[in-house]
């Protein structure tokens, strides 16, 4: 077989980013998660609870499912890729991960508006969420063979970027072609596709399919052009042995204080992060009332700047390191959370806007673009420290244990949400504790090094 380029290799590995991407930006984000919440919504309403108890208690519905998957991934993690590493066969994980996304996406499309089963709906997302952030772990340990390390943070933002522009093309197409309004019609007024039903929203349904087949085409160049080289696969080991290394590692944590810290950090930036990814939409429509296009347009927004910024953040990145990209990033989502927590229709901060006014659409769409922006730099530079801590003999055990300080507590963003929303039926204070996340991360940063435990 022809010897494979470095170039077509890192290419291949970034196609991943691009493959996986929808699934965040149109399943979790701006397409499924609103539709859930609305279904959600109509159905509590049709059983006489009061409108703002139905919206509250839709987004902690989203929320504890968010939680019950969160704490699967977290506390499977770091065995699998401990396993992985000791194996040496992290492209046979990869595959069978790729078919969890697969089928958890695709089946989505079974979530009918009028037989629509919370409890089996939240499964089935599930699977494809556990499919996405395994494959995910697995992959991320790819990065530091790919070339030396001054370049890992420019390949990792550009990674992120081609991710990112890959969402806003799938969002593009959803929006123009498949997913229907109120009326019925597209964002550009016409009926979905393929003579896809509106009035049985099976234009919003497809964004199931349409994510699963997206992957399934993407991750051509990836399989084609990633290769495992003898250095990225380890002994051989039995699982067993696998577990006793995981746990060695775990118990050095402490002694390891930069890595230490940085994971501690990450446990709690990382997961108030992914808790605006996953309320932010649906924030939208319940406290702004805003449609569906909307919503997407929203995503549009945030997901050019989050492409752009993950570039940009990538050669800051490779200039000062990533620890800097990570600090500024955290500020402005800890300001962008205390704008939306202080913002309804009416008021911001107690401050009325006149009847009819645009002015909280057009913030909230400013805080989109920040979003975007701080969340795309945030990811990418986190991914180049972790590399800059990861032991270059276990490269996937130490993604897993990221993977871990992401969903360890990935129960506890959602799961607050959930409970303040419950507590105080007000979608908008549901949204408070992240502000005390993203503060903690901030504080844990103080102790991480700029060069993690690499020293050259």
């Amino acid at each position: 077989m022809a010897q494979i380029s470095q170039k077509k290799r890192v290419w291949g590995w970034m196609a991943f980013d691009w493959a996986s991407q929808p699934f965040h930006t149109l399943m979790l984000t701006f397409i499924f998660g609103p539709y859930f919440a609305e279904i959600v919504g109509l159905k509590l309403l049709s059983g006489g609870m009061d409108p703002e108890a139905a919206k509250a208690q839709a987004q902690a519905y989203w929320g504890y499912g968010l939680t019950v998957t969160g704490l699967l991934i977290a506390f499977s993690a770091p065995v699998l890729g401990a396993f992985a590493d000791s194996s040496g066969n992290r492209m046979f994980w990869i595959k069978i991960f790729s078919a969890f996304y697969i089928f958890g996406a695709a089946a989505l499309w079974t979530a009918h508006p009028t037989d629509f089963n919370i409890f089996w709906v939240l499964v089935l997302f599930g699977i494809g969420f556990i499919g996405v952030e395994f494959t995910t772990i697995f992959v991320n340990s790819i990065l530091p063979s790919l070339a030396p390390k001054e370049d890992i943070g420019r390949i990792s933002g550009s990674g992120f970027a081609l991710g990112y522009w890959g969402g806003v093309f799938s969002l593009f197409i959803m929006l123009l072609l498949f997913a229907e309004n109120a009326t019925g019609k597209t964002l550009i007024g016409i009926e979905p596709l393929f003579g896809l039903d509106p009035t049985q929203r099976e234009g919003t349904r497809f964004v199931g399919p349409f994510t699963a087949i997206w992957f399934i085409v993407a991750m051509i160049p990836f399989f084609l052009w990633v290769r495992e080289k003898p250095s990225d696969t380890a002994s051989g080991g039995s699982a067993k042995d696998a577990l006793a290394e995981l746990w060695s590692t775990i118990k050095s944590l402490p002694h390891r204080s930069s890595l230490f810290a940085f994971l501690s950090s990450s446990l709690f930036y990382r997961d108030a992060l992914n808790g605006l990814y996953g309320f932010g939409a649906i924030y939208a429509k319940g406290v702004l009332d805003w449609s569906l296009i909307q919503i997407g347009v929203f995503g549009i927004v945030g997901a050019i700047t989050a492409a752009v910024f993950s570039y940009v953040g990538g050669l800051v990145d490779a200039r000062k390191g990533p620890k800097p990209v990570i600090k500024f990033s955290i500020f402005c989502l800890i300001t962008v959370c205390i704008i939306v927590v202080g913002m309804s229709r009416d008021n911001i901060f107690g401050v009325p806007f006149p009847a009819g006014s645009s002015v909280p659409d057009i913030i909230f769409f400013i805080c989109g673009g920040i979003i975007g922006a701080a969340g795309g730099a945030l990811q990418a530079s986190s991914r180049t420290m972790m590399v800059r801590h990861a032991d270059a003999e276990r490269p996937t055990e130490a993604f897993g244990l990221y993977a871990l300080s992401g969903k360890a507590t990935a129960f506890m963003a959602p799961g607050l949400i959930a409970i303040f929303s419950d507590l105080s039926g007000n979608q908008r204070i549901g949204i408070t504790p992240l502000i005390a996340l993203f503060t903690i991360g901030l504080v844990l940063l103080i102790w991480v090094k700029p060069q993690g435990d690499q020293t050259t």
